[in-house]
């Protein structure tokens, strides 16, 4: 190096992705959080907790934590119930994965509103369905599968199984099959298999897939008000959400709902993951490679 001369600092090219990526969060995430939070605590009438008093002292609204809960649980557990066992079958690469793979997530591409119309259309009281098992005097009357809490969890599971089943697949294909083949040479069956080598390390994806399935399964609202009750058995909490922004016009109101129900879901979510830490601890994966 000549003598005098100067070395320029090195830019880190690293502040290009970081500083986007933190202004984007703010701006989508913590912001509207933040302003929901103050907002809640800023009443037409009465003080700071006005509206948290009202929602859980009215009639009509804090029995929407109660039904929220007894269509998302279902949903969630029948959707990673089923996927498990599915994706565990195809984890082994055959010439039919793809076709099965494709199959089995059509409903991501159909959306809400479609997949109600396909239920209305087989499902309710003057459906394919119930005019087959009429046909062949299988069952006496309209079965009724829509317009109620039926009609909502088959929604929740048609359009949930999709989303649980190719996050597990992702996890499951991830371990090493070596595991595997190196404990049936140590005389472990299939089911010794499943329960001793893929089921500690697949804990962590089970339980991460459980959580965004429940918070998925938790915000319904349009399968509450195409295929249920929404002013009966399956008003939901963010019908009362909606309704206390559009109908009553009250913000303030609205805010303090999303906080309660953001609430409820960090509990499920902090007590799933709470769960997986007492199942197993040890590695997140056995990754090939």
């Amino acid at each position: 190096m000549a003598v005098g001369a100067t070395t320029r600092p090195q830019f880190d090219s690293t502040l290009l992705l970081v500083v986007p990526a933190a202004a984007f969060m703010v701006l989508l995430f913590i912001y509207p959080f933040v302003y929901g939070l103050v907002l809640s605590f800023e009443p037409k009438e009465g003080g700071a907790l006005a509206n948290y008093k009202f929602f859980f002292t009215t009639d009509n609204e804090w029995p929407t934590i109660w039904t929220t809960l007894k269509l998302a649980l279902p949903a969630t557990l029948i959707n990673v119930g089923f996927a498990l066992p599915i994706a565990y079958k195809m984890r082994v690469k055959s010439p039919y994965q793809r076709w099965v793979t494709t199959i089995l997530v059509v409903p991501i591409t159909l959306g809400t509103v479609l997949i109600a119309e396909g239920m209305l259309t087989y499902f309710g009281p003057k459906g394919w369905l119930s005019q087959f098992l009429q046909f062949f005097h299988l069952y006496d009357g309209p079965i009724r599968l829509t317009h109620n809490y039926w009609g909502v969890l088959i929604s929740l599971v048609i359009s949930g199984f999709p989303f649980a089943f190719l996050l597990i697949l992702s996890y499951i294909t991830g371990i090493d099959p070596v595991l595997a083949r190196a404990a049936s040479t140590l005389g472990a069956g299939p089911k010794s298999q499943f329960r001793h080598i893929y089921l500690p390390l697949l804990a962590p994806g089970l339980a991460m897939c459980f959580c965004l399935s429940f918070v998925q399964a938790f915000s319904v609202f349009p399968s509450a008000i195409l295929l249920g009750s929404p002013a009966g058995p399956t008003r939901v909490i963010s019908i009362a959400a909606y309704e206390a922004a559009f109908e009553q016009y009250d913000y303030s109101l609205a805010s303090a709902i999303a906080m309660i129900m953001g609430f409820v879901q960090l509990v499920i979510v902090a007590a799933v993951l709470g769960l997986r830490n007492m199942f197993y601890r040890g590695p997140v994966t056995g990754g090939k490679g």
